[in-house]
């Protein structure tokens, strides 16, 4: 089992992510712990299913589209296109990068020193006093300002109500420019008009909010599904094989956040690294065997229309180059799995959540 998945971050970190983590991905939903209904059971050498048509999960709702939700999609993709600022003083509303060392009693402390961080101005982002100071200088000056801690400041208990000096250091200035009917040709290549532009946007937003619906719903049915799996004996190859792949493909992460893998799962996932894999090996027997039952085959079509759309979404022009990289028998895998996850989707039975 190969692994690679995608995180956050540097380019090179985003792309070497993608290429260790993939497998991952289409694995983690697993994880989740769900009850399913017995059914008619099916089974081979290595896993028994006690049911795996008509399992029941909650119903999923597709998130409706508000014109708030517009707006800030909007606001975020301004932000992306903000412009410097050079002929004036700092004012409310600005973007500005800033170098700051905060000190209590004259000390330094922990949290209280940043470079190149950017601030928007009247966000409330930082501490009451701290935005406002900034108001009304200029680029390249270094001044001190005088703040006091909230009362109840809960991000470091030890600075409550204290009373800092903070020396900044104002780098740069911007703003986010106005959404105009001129702008509109950087924004979209339809749209001619700002209200053809939002409802492009709402559009947009709809197709998103549709596809994490779909992606929980899938999570519902494949945790429903494992609870399901009985599995009588681990292979110890196997089950170290999983292990150890997991274990790879998040140890960057953990190293990241100061903790170990296994505890890095059990925060996140809710399951400890043993759990984690083995659900991981039974969700792999149930796609075997499923599809064996019903027939899913991948057909060489399914193949070459699953490449492409995985090599789109992480971020590969080429599909044999990505193919390459993830190797065939891992694409096979992915996809025959995505097969017989729309299977059990279709033979699902989604359920009012219960008040209880």
């Amino acid at each position: 089992m190969k692994g690679h998945l995608r995180d956050y971050d540097i380019e090179r970190w985003v792309k070497k992510m993608k290429k260790r983590m993939l497998a991952v991905v289409v694995g983690l939903c697993t994880v989740i712990s769900l009850v399913g209904c017995g059914n008619k059971e099916i089974s081979n050498d290595k896993i028994r299913i006690t049911q795996y048509k008509g399992l029941e999960v909650d119903k999923v709702e597709v998130a409706e589209v508000t014109d708030a939700d517009i707006e800030s999609s909007i606001k975020s993709t301004l932000q992306t296109m903000k412009q410097p600022v050079t002929d004036r003083a700092v004012e409310s509303g600005d973007f500005v990068t800033i170098d700051y060392a905060g000190k209590v009693d004259g000390e330094a402390f922990d949290g209280g020193t940043a470079e190149d961080a950017e601030l928007e101005i009247g966000s409330g982002t930082f501490i009451p006093g701290f935005e406002d100071a900034i108001i009304g200088h200029n680029i390249g000056e270094t001044f001190d300002i005088d703040v006091t801690f909230p009362d109840e400041y809960k991000n470091n208990e030890a600075l409550s109500g204290k009373a800092a000096v903070f020396t900044i250091t104002l780098d740069a200035i911007s703003v986010v420019p106005e959404l105009t009917k001129e702008l509109l040709a950087d924004l979209s290549t339809t749209a001619t008009t700002i209200e053809e532009y939002k409802e492009e946007v709402k559009k947009d937003l709809q197709k998103s909010n549709e596809e994490t619906a779909k992606g929980n719903l899938e999570q519902l049915v494949w945790a429903a599904l494992i609870e399901n799996c009985v599995i009588e004996t681990y292979s110890e190859d196997k089950l170290s094989e999983v292990t150890s792949e997991i274990e790879s493909q998040f140890s960057y992460i953990a190293s990241m956040y100061g903790t170990d893998v296994d505890a890095l799962i059990q925060n996140y996932y809710g399951v400890s690294l043993d759990e984690m894999a083995k659900n991981l090996i039974k969700q792999e027997f149930a796609v075997e065997l499923i599809a064996e039952k019903e027939k899913l085959t991948l057909s060489d079509e399914d193949y070459e229309k699953g490449l492409a759309e995985y090599a789109k979404q992480y971020g590969y022009d080429d599909a044999k180059e990505f193919e390459e990289m993830a190797g065939k028998e891992e694409v096979e895998k992915m996809l025959q799995q995505k097969k017989v996850g729309d299977f059990l989707i279709e033979n699902c039975k989604q359920v009012e959540k219960s008040d209880k």
